[in-house]
């Protein structure tokens, strides 16, 4: 007798719940197929091949829960920069968590399209989708990804304040804290409920104390909230709660200037207009309100498709802005025209393959080269991950990271380096292609030891790398015409030091030959700045590196982006990893995290002598003269040559 067949309608239940069990999602798996409806139509992925017009994308699910999430949709500024930052390629899908979403996504488009027409901008809008259907309803894998990929960085889950009156049943409210760097959380100071009290905060302090209470006020244009703060603290409140200017939802209270440079310990938080003014209505009515703070778990709220159909994280978004989205499409740009590149022929030379970095010895490989002489150009192909496939399974720091090189027959030239990278915070996505070329001479045999290290104690990180060997030389041609130029010779220079008074007293002239048979000299130089003394340098200060060629020609490298808010976040099209777990968004002194330190190359050919003895000096400087800090000196790393190039 046959058995029975099963509807259906019951097998694709059955196949949908075994998806659901054993879907992964992990970072790097190929996207599957969907299909979205949107205000304009729908909008339909099939692989990367077949939808490369919507690759690469970021996906964004708006939940009116978060004030965060909120808060990102109605500051003007945030809409502004998604429309003056986005590349020229790629996509947003904009989503809502909400049961009216179709009225959410209405609300997104209008804000993006008013932002767009003041900015007298056109195009953006046709690579902007806004889907009809709340998450939970699209009948794709997208709302099992957001809720695998749970939200466990800054700006994640609800951020609430729970009310209670004199009435029967509290409710509960969103807030919105200032960004980490500046003042605390109420969330993470009280676990307890705290009556609340009201103050007029911009009017400075009051002889009334409010001895272990919550301060709430009104903001008032002009008044700042580090004022607002002071102000609280000063009648010695437990915390202040500040109330969105008149008919606003609240927006990041950030301190600015020489306030964030002072630290008032009480914690902060932000609710809005709305829910302010019954807050104050119930005070003038002698009600008792308290105020309970809670962050309760949440979905994910945003992800990424690359340029090659991959599924990504898109990081830490240190506070509410567009600016964050714009950052990870201009990684995937970056990213993209880096394979182009990585695909281009060459001979490659692999090194290292996923080999970790860590303790006192590092990573360490001898490896055979080709013959060196017959390429004109060298290139590092490096790549940095993490134990595991999560963003949050990378180490928490930054680090330098360095590749040293001694081939077999060195002697000068042993334990130099060759690369010098510096690690992101807590992301795994870092890749560089970076030119070497000038330093070929310091692979002098078919056999090299290379070392990659960082310091002892970090966490440890996983590279990848390989040499890329290019421009291969017709060696007939090239006898023949004496064609073309590469590097031959190498004479080191200047190396870094503890940057303090005596940094510069330690350095002396160099002198060398250039004979007729040398045909062009660089100066080579990879410079960084760390540390922090009294005037933050060297890591946040502006140092200037002097080479002086024969006393009268000056050759000067000036980290002037040293110390800028977004000096590092603006340079994602040059390679900087994007939204990392920290304060990677500063300018630093030669670096940023999450990137590779490029050579500075100058050519000095005509500022040598073929007939007498060439003298080289060096000075590093703050503000125009030697540095001097009355504490903590940090220090410069550097590795300086001269290129000597020759004919083949």
């Amino acid at each position: 007798m046959a058995k029975p067949e099963v509807p259906l309608v019951f097998a694709l239940i059955i196949i949908t719940i075994a998806y659901t069990q054993c879907a992964t999602f992990l970072p790097g798996d190929e996207a599957k197929p969907f299909t979205l409806r949107t205000l304009s139509g729908k909008i339909e992925y099939i692989n990367a091949k077949n939808s490369s017009h919507l690759l690469p994308m970021v996906l964004f699910a708006y939940d009116p829960r978060s004030a965060y999430m909120e808060a990102i949709w109605t500051k003007d500024s945030s809409v502004k920069a998604l429309i003056m930052n986005s590349t020229k390629s790629g996509n947003y899908v904009f989503m809502s968590y909400s049961d009216h979403a179709l009225q959410d996504v209405q609300w997104m488009q209008k804000r993006v399209t008013n932002q767009i027409a003041d900015l007298y901008l056109s195009g953006l809008g046709k690579r902007m989708h806004f889907v009809v259907l709340p998450v939970e309803s699209m009948g794709n894998w997208i709302p099992l990804l957001l809720s695998k990929w749970t939200c466990q960085d800054f700006g994640c889950g609800f951020q609430q304040i729970l009310v209670s009156t004199d009435s029967k049943f509290p409710y509960v409210i969103n807030r919105l804290d200032p960004r980490y760097d500046w003042i605390g959380s109420p969330a993470s100071a009280y676990k307890s409920s705290i009556q609340v009290v009201e103050l007029d905060a911009c009017k400075g302090s009051s002889n009334v104390s409010l001895s272990g209470k919550m301060a709430i006020a009104q903001h008032q244009k002009g008044c700042s909230y580090f004022k607002m703060v002071k102000a609280a603290y000063t009648v010695k409140a437990a915390g202040l709660t500040v109330i969105a200017a008149k008919n606003e939802y609240p927006v990041d209270m950030n301190c600015h200037g020489n306030e964030c440079n002072v630290r008032y310990p009480i914690p902060a938080t932000m609710i809005s207009y709305a829910e302010g003014q019954k807050i104050l209505k119930l005070l003038k009515s002698k009600k008792k309100v308290d105020f309970s703070f809670q962050t309760t778990p949440s979905h994910n709220f945003y992800f990424g498709i690359d340029g090659q159909g991959k599924i990504e994280e898109t990081g830490w978004l240190l506070y509410p802005s567009f600016l964050y989205f714009t950052w990870q499409l201009q990684w995937y740009a970056y990213k993209s025209n880096l394979i182009h590149n990585i695909a281009e022929h060459a001979k490659v030379v692999q090194i290292f393959n996923d080999s970790t970095i860590h303790g006192k010895y590092g990573a360490s490989a001898i490896v055979n080269l080709p013959p060196v002489k017959e390429y004109q150009d060298v290139q590092l192909d490096m790549a940095l991950s993490c134990r595991g496939k999560r963003d949050e399974e990378c180490p928490p720091w930054d680090h330098t990271v360095q590749l040293y090189v001694c081939c077999s027959n060195a002697t000068s030239h042993c334990q130099q380096e060759l690369g010098r990278w510096i690690t992101s915070f807590r992301r795994r996505i870092g890749h560089w292609l970076t030119p070497v070329t000038p330093l070929l001479p310091l692979l002098s045999s078919s056999s090299c030891n290379f070392t990659m290290k960082t310091v002892p104690w970090a966490q440890p990180w996983f590279t990848t790398l390989k040499l890329r060997f290019s421009h291969k030389i017709n060696t007939t041609v090239a006898k023949k015409k004496g064609t073309p130029l590469k590097p031959q010779k190498l004479i080191p220079l200047f190396r870094g030091g503890t940057f303090d008074k005596n940094y510069n007293k330690k350095y002396k002239p160099i002198h060398f030959n250039m004979t007729s048979k040398t045909k062009k000299v660089k100066l080579v130089a990879v410079i960084t700045g760390h540390g922090s003394d009294n005037n933050n340098c060297a890591e946040f200060c502006v140092t200037s590196h002097h080479f002086m060629v024969n006393e009268k020609h000056a050759n000067v490298r000036t980290f002037s982006n040293a110390g800028n808010s977004l000096g590092c976040a603006e340079r994602v099209l040059q390679g900087v990893t994007p939204n990392e777990h920290g304060t990677w968004l500063y300018g630093r002194d030669g670096w940023c995290d999450g990137q590779e330190i490029k050579p500075w190359i100058v050519d000095i050919t005509n500022q040598l002598s073929t007939k007498s003895v060439n003298t080289i000096t060096y000075h590093g400087y703050y503000n125009h003269t030697d540095p001097h800090p009355t504490s903590k000196p940090g220090y410069i790393i550097m590795y300086s040559f001269l290129s000597l190039y020759d004919t083949y």
